[in-house]
């Protein structure tokens, strides 16, 4: 079923690499591995993965430098990031060295299958589609905006509620739906987090934040994205 998937595990620890490289083979995917930043790099660059699972503390050269380095030798592809709860990706700019997305450890197996899934589904199995409205562009697999020829950048949870928003224009999304699409399965985050990233979104998205044209509050039930605004 996947057998066209190439999916690169880079991981120094050999118990969870072993896990998740035996996980990956059983549900049918490509697996190449290896057990440091430098010969990560080497691997990505000459095998060309669809996918990239990369540990964040590596020996040899850190995930984020691989990371780094692979995009500016442009590899395109995704880069998923495996990194420890108290690393917090959202604050350091992940999309500054071209990471896609994250998964915290330690993650459930299944977890990880599903989000990969969803990942061929919506970035892998089709060209990644880019999103416009109004005279902005929303560039997912990049996490950027461009308006004006200017780019502007989002956080990678910005990113995941944009696009989420995007694929459902027209649709009230209630903010327990929003939850669990963009913070998955281990959240314990609360509505007054959400709020927080939904107002600053709407500082990159909207002429006027104060009086949002796209993204629209609906008292009581959650938020809609309209694709038309006045």
């Amino acid at each position: 079923m996947h057998t066209n998937i190439k999916i690169a595990v880079i991981e120094d620890d050999d118990n969870l690499r072993f896990l998740v490289v035996h996980r990956l083979e059983a549900e049918q995917f490509q697996v190449i591995q290896a057990d440091n930043g430098e010969d990560g790099e080497e691997l990505i660059l000459r095998e060309k993965p669809d996918i990239v699972l990369l540990d964040w503390m590596l020996p040899k050269r850190p995930g984020s430098e691989v990371c780094e380095n692979v995009r500016d030798k442009g590899f395109s592809n995704l880069i998923i990031m495996m990194t420890a709860k108290s690393q917090d990706l959202d604050k350091i700019d992940a999309y500054s060295f071209g990471v896609s997305d994250y998964i915290t450890k330690p993650f459930n197996m299944d977890v990880l299958v599903a989000m990969i899934e969803n990942k061929v589904k919506y970035f892998v199995s089709q060209p990644v589609e880019n999103f416009t409205f109004g005279d902005t562009e929303h560039h997912p697999s990049i996490h950027t905006l461009i308006r004006d020829g200017k780019r502007i950048e989002l956080t990678i949870l910005e990113n995941r509620i944009l696009l989420y928003f995007l694929q459902n224009i027209g649709r009230v999304i209630s903010r327990d739906e929003l939850m669990e699409v963009v913070w998955g399965y281990s959240s314990n985050v609360n509505t007054r987090t959400l709020d927080m990233h939904i107002v600053r979104l709407r500082k990159k998205i909207e002429i006027n934040p104060d009086r949002p044209a796209y993204l629209i509050t609906v008292r009581g039930m959650g938020y809609k994205f309209v694709e038309d605004a006045e």
